[in-house]
């Protein structure tokens, strides 16, 4: 009996050995390229250092991700086509820019939507979030995980921003979306579309007089050194994504799709924890440089109440319905803080 027992175990423990090794064999050398196009010491770049981490621990050291900042590979547009064509494995960029692909994305430009961290979470982890990325795969990109990049505030060089009519010809650079090309413009300012690694040359030269940032981006880029007012407007809240080439995706075992995924959502709850706090400290340090002002709660509702055929556009481009879940899941949010 005991002989016996003792050959069953060795035979489960030589099926386990080999069922490990038939696991680890689903998981091969990989080599992945992550373009970003902000500089090391952003929220987005600790971001992508962490997946790397979680990638490589997650494969036991098989497969690795090599970061690419500073739009070395290029600007986000190039890069998304590259990711398609499967040439760039990742990038990490505001989800809104892929709207040329998946026209459902520009819903999250929508102009004070979101008035907190909390409603943001809400709508990007809920059914609306999901629904959107399971629109991305037949455009040939993955939907790994919503980072973020945080509410956007307005900047220049000429005068500060505390009510409406002071955004009159101001000339800004935007993303390369149409909605925040109108949004600006309805505004009163002169907007531009220019990409993100043109733009501290641009406002150097005074060839914008300036932009619209979250704070942790206007320290890192060193925006401050080029301009003389930020204004605290919390216009537009960018949650970025975490996309992956679905042509390379197609490639993978499900096993290494796992190790992507579980790796991105870890490391995306990472990301948003260093993003909220990098921009409230880099918020002060910026008043260091520049003369900080917070927009009145009476100004800022005559921007909302001025955008609104901007934000009734594009609700309609986007689908209404879309927008009416989105809207229901920030009430909630709001309904359950009061």
């Amino acid at each position: 009996m005991l002989k016996w027992v003792h050959t069953a175990a060795a035979a489960l423990a030589g099926s386990l050995l080999m069922a490990g090794a038939l696991h680890a064999a689903e998981i091969k050398e990989r080599n992945f390229k992550l373009a970003l196009v902000v500089d090391k010491g952003t929220a987005q770049y600790d971001g992508a250092e962490r997946f790397a981490e979680l990638v490589g621990a997650k494969s036991a050291g098989k497969m690795k991700v090599k970061v690419f900042g500073g739009g070395t590979l290029g600007g986000d547009i190039p890069v998304l086509s590259s990711v398609q064509g499967g040439t760039i494995e990742l990038t990490l960029t505001n989800a809104s820019l892929t709207q040329g692909i998946v026209k459902e994305m520009a819903v999250y430009d929508l102009p004070f939507l979101f008035s907190s961290y909390q409603e943001a979470d809400a709508v990007v982890d809920g059914p609306v979030g999901k629904k959107l990325l399971e629109l991305m795969p037949p455009k040939g990109l993955v939907g790994l995980a919503y980072w973020e990049l945080g509410f956007r505030n307005m900047h220049n060089s000429r005068r500060p921003i505390t009510r409406l009519e002071d955004l009159q010809g101001l000339k800004l650079r935007v993303i390369q979306t149409p909605i925040y090309l109108d949004l600006l413009n309805t505004l009163g300012a002169n907007a531009a579309p220019l990409p993100f690694p043109e733009l501290y040359p641009a406002l150097e030269q005074k060839a914008m007089d300036g932009a619209t940032n979250p704070p942790i981006t206007m320290l890192v880029q060193k925006f401050y050194e080029v301009q003389k007012y930020y204004s605290v407007t919390n216009h537009m809240y960018n949650p970025q994504l975490l996309m992956f080439s679905k042509k390379v995706w197609d490639q993978l075992s499900g096993d290494e799709r796992k190790v992507l995924q579980e790796a991105a959502a870890e490391a995306g709850l990472y990301q948003r924890k260093v993003s909220r706090q990098k921009n409230a400290a880099a918020l002060e340090e910026l008043r260091k440089h520049l003369a900080v002002n917070e927009v009145a709660p009476a100004e800022i509702a005559r921007m909302r109440e001025k955008s609104r055929p901007v934000f009734d556009k594009y609700a309609k481009a986007v689908g209404e319905g879309l927008v009416k879940e989105m809207v229901a899941e920030v009430d909630k949010v709001r309904a359950a803080a009061k």
